[in-house]
């Protein structure tokens, strides 16, 4: 049996989800942070998705499930945010993910509700299937806790429209972080759709790569100006995420995005999507960003602990403050999926892939933590992206010899496909990274 590891962070509404026996913490508190991830209409957490939401015998009879599932998430984040001691106007980013572009206005009903008019930094994503029967729509969020000297505080850009429906603030500060809204290569007037400067030429098949086009348009017309309103630029940002619709997109888009930050990166995760998957039916990718105030006190560092990164030129990790950020990790080595994990066609039936996976991935992130002067132990956001959702459950069993007892926040949801053959997982962590063990870091350490 492992050693359990004392961690630094404070799981909130740990529950056990009783078919797999799987400790689930829908919040974790780490220093002034609150995350909440993984977020879904449930009664308790633990169980399905609640029968007063799904209302099968009448699902439209008094309004839509939608409308219903969306008001019970906000919900729960208000029961997670009260267990940490935060409130509504201390969230600082929300992401959230549909099975069905229908189902966003309804959400958006519901988040104006909430929150009134402090929508924070936000992204939307549509992925084909979540762990739950019946489950549309999952949200995952990050928050502070107010301390003196410390506000949350909503941004805006000229010339960069949100629309009404959504009206959430393109950009955040808190302390000496920025958190950056998904940015789609948009055009500057909303009902234009995508940006002249981006659409390929009416019957033409060669005059450009919409990928490329789409990505040197938001890092340069909608990441860059968004930072630099804030007080930040582009070689500020620590962690980023990247949508993208079309595997053969991938090698395209790192074409731009290495152009872009040749020697340091921020920590990037690409995570493949549904086709449409974003609000623009035709847009091939989205981005959003976290980075630090460039006249602030806290300091990045990529950090080093001689694991192989997803994508040539990205850095395994950077250290922010108190907050570790990993690039995306999957299970290769330079031949591709790792040895371990492809199947023996002599023994088709012998050996687990996802379990082979899981081990590589968790022991790799362990090192990367251990380097950065952390534990896997402080993982306050794990992000698990399945080809098929049925390896779960053993994904899960893999974390628990890991971490034995540990509630994890973790979201868990469909991926059409996964950019490495083979590959079935892919994980995006965040950990907490306190400036002495056990202890308390600040914002701006």
């Amino acid at each position: 049996m492992p050693k359990r590891i004392r961690a630094a962070v404070e799981p909130l509404l740990p529950v056990t989800l009783p078919k797999g026996g799987i400790r689930y913490a829908p919040g974790v508190r780490a220093g002034r942070w609150i995350f909440a991830t993984g977020i879904k209409a449930t009664d308790d957490f633990a169980g399905g998705i609640a029968p007063d939401v799904l209302r099968s015998g009448l699902p439209s009879w008094n309004g839509s499930k939608y409308r219903r599932e969306s008001d019970r998430i906000f919900a729960n984040l208000g029961r997670v945010l009260k267990a940490g001691g935060g409130k509504f106007h201390d969230i600082v980013r929300v992401d959230q993910y549909y099975t069905d572009y229908r189902a966003v206005e309804q959400y958006h009903g519901a988040r104006r509700a909430a929150l009134g008019g402090r929508i924070p930094p936000s992204t939307s994503i549509l992925q084909p299937r979540f762990l739950l029967a019946g489950q549309d729509i999952e949200v995952a969020m990050i928050a502070v806790v107010p301390e003196k000297g410390l506000r949350v505080q909503h941004l805006g850009a000229k010339g960069h429209p949100i629309h009404a429906s959504s009206g959430y603030s393109l950009a955040l500060a808190a302390g000496d972080f920025i958190f950056v809204a998904g940015r789609l290569a948009d055009a500057h007037v909303l009902t234009d759709g995508l940006a002249a400067e981006v659409r390929m030429p009416a019957g033409h098949l060669w005059k450009g790569a919409p990928v490329k086009l789409e990505t040197e348009f938001i890092v340069t017309e909608k990441l860059a100006p968004a930072l630099k309103a804030a007080g930040s630029s582009l070689a500020d940002m620590v962690k980023c995420q990247v949508h993208l619709r079309d595997p053969a997109d991938f090698a395209l888009f790192n074409e731009v995005w290495r152009k872009h930050f040749p020697a340091k990166a921020p920590a990037t995760t690409l995570i493949p999507t549904a086709t449409p998957g974003f609000a623009i039916d035709s847009a091939r990718v989205e981005i959003n960003a976290v980075a630090l105030r460039s006249a602030g006190r806290t300091t990045a560092k990529i950090v080093d602990a001689g694991v192989l990164p997803a994508w040539a030129g990205y850095p395994q990790a950077v250290r922010a403050g108190d907050l570790l950020f990993l690039s995306g990790l999957l299970a290769i080595d330079r031949g591709g999926l790792i040895e371990a994990a492809r199947p023996d066609p002599e023994q088709p039936f012998v050996g687990s892939s996802i379990h082979a996976q899981m081990e590589f991935l968790l022991r790799n992130a362990e090192k990367i933590c251990r380097a950065a002067g952390t534990s896997l132990a402080n993982v306050v956001r794990i992000q698990q992206f399945h080809t098929d959702p049925r390896e779960f459950h053993a994904a899960c069993q893999v974390w628990q010899r890991h971490l034995p007892g540990r509630p994890l926040p973790y979201s868990a949801f469909e991926v059409p496909f996964l950019p490495v053959p083979g590959c079935t997982v892919e994980l995006d962590l965040w950990v907490y990274a306190p400036s002495k063990p056990g202890g308390k870091a600040g914002l701006d350490d």
